[in-house]
């Protein structure tokens, strides 16, 4: 009998699973989602990371390692973070190998820190690439003003990138653009442009959390006609966009050239409101050249349970201009709710970046050797 999993990979969705952890990798559990729930990708971020080593225990042998050698915090995460997302690199190499590149990649995000800094986030990026040092490696941008001309730097280096924090239909073509741009360089040095992949995750459940927070301050029932059905609407129309752009001259000579597209990725899928289907943003958004990044909640959820019937996005680009247009009637400025959600979501990964550093710096001070000041 057929998963759910398997029929939304048959369907050409990409199961990514959004979560990793060191038990996970040497304990097995990676292996076994990849095996059991065909996960075929990993994304991580600071709060995935801060997650881990605060609960787990199987960092305590490198941390006493790095604390003996006077790592301080900042250098002790760069290590800690690029050796996970290294070995799960390896447990998904069999992925990579049989999808020519286009799945078994693991992500990892330059520092928060570094959302507005465009120089630095080339820096970053370069030294995690490098760090890291597999081909099925992603870097996790964020899709900041800043962050657009770091994207056209990274793949014209030839490094391949995820692009996150994405939650605008206008920020996302400028996304597009940068990514088009840095074909462009990257060819233009001679370098291979099969060899570079890329995604643009667009944020789903944040984008009905704020409008369903703003609709209720309205009230009435026309405002009760849109509740939760913002975020799926916004993510279509970012599809129907990622078609458009990849149909016009530019981008079909870099495809001709040997290019790939760069596929929209659903991120933050795992539902806020308790009363909506758990699988609401998996099945609404289930189409072919997606990647859809899951909590394991969410995953669990989609292989138990999940009602997919077939392409729920193509068929659906009018319906989801009048849900938008149906908030602007209401007040209710999609651009806006993006642009203030785009500055939360950089700042909610500053405080889990932090959040990371102080878990690590104290773990470091317990395990100091004596006498030595941290």
């Amino acid at each position: 009998m057929t998963s759910r999993t398997q029929e939304l990979s048959d369907l050409g969705v990409s199961i990514w699973l959004d979560d990793l952890s060191r038990e996970r990798i040497v304990g097995g559990d990676l292996q076994r989602l990849i095996e059991t729930r065909n996960v075929v990708g990993v994304t991580t971020n600071p709060t995935i990371f801060a997650g881990a080593l605060k609960d787990g225990d199987a960092y305590r042998d490198q941390v006493v390692e790095l604390a003996a050698a006077g790592a301080d915090a900042a250098e002790a995460v760069f290590r800690i973070t690029t050796d996970d997302v290294r070995a799960a690199c390896d447990v998904l190499r069999p992925v990579y190998d049989a999808t020519d590149g286009r799945d078994g990649r693991v992500s990892i995000e330059v520092s928060p820190g570094l959302a507005f800094d465009s120089d630095g986030t080339v820096a970053e990026a370069r030294r995690l690439w490098a760090a890291v040092d597999r081909p099925n490696a992603m870097i996790k941008i964020p899709a900041t003003q800043a962050g657009l001309p770091a994207i056209t730097a990274a793949i014209g280096a030839g490094i391949s990138v995820n692009v996150t924090l994405i939650f605008g239909i206008d920020r996302y073509r400028e996304v597009v653009d940068a990514y088009l741009a840095g074909l462009e360089q990257a060819q233009a040095a001679g370098i291979d442009l099969s060899a570079i992949r890329s995604v643009a995750s667009f944020f789903v459940s944040r984008v009905d959390t704020e409008v369903d927070r703003r609709l209720a301050r309205i009230g009435g029932s026309g405002a009760a006609q849109l509740k939760s059905r913002a975020g799926v609407a916004n993510a279509r129309l970012a599809h129907e966009a990622f078609r458009q752009l990849f149909r016009r001259e530019r981008a079909r000579a870099l495809l001709a050239a040997g290019a790939h597209v760069q596929r929209p990725l659903w991120a933050s899928t795992g539902v806020k409101d308790p009363s909506l289907p758990d699988t609401l943003y998996v099945t609404e958004l289930a189409v072919a050249d997606t990647v859809n990044t899951m909590p394991e909640k969410t995953l669990e959820a989609t292989y138990d349970h999940a009602e997919l019937h077939g392409d729920a996005v193509s068929r659906s680009y009018a319906a989801a201009h009048v849900v938008i247009d149906g908030l602007a009637v209401m007040g209710i400025s999609i651009d806006d709710v993006t642009a203030q959600l785009e500055r939360e979501g950089v700042e909610k990964f500053v405080v889990s970046w932090d959040e990371l550093l102080d878990t690590v710096g104290a773990a470091l001070a317990a395990a100091a050797p004596e006498g030595r000041s941290r």
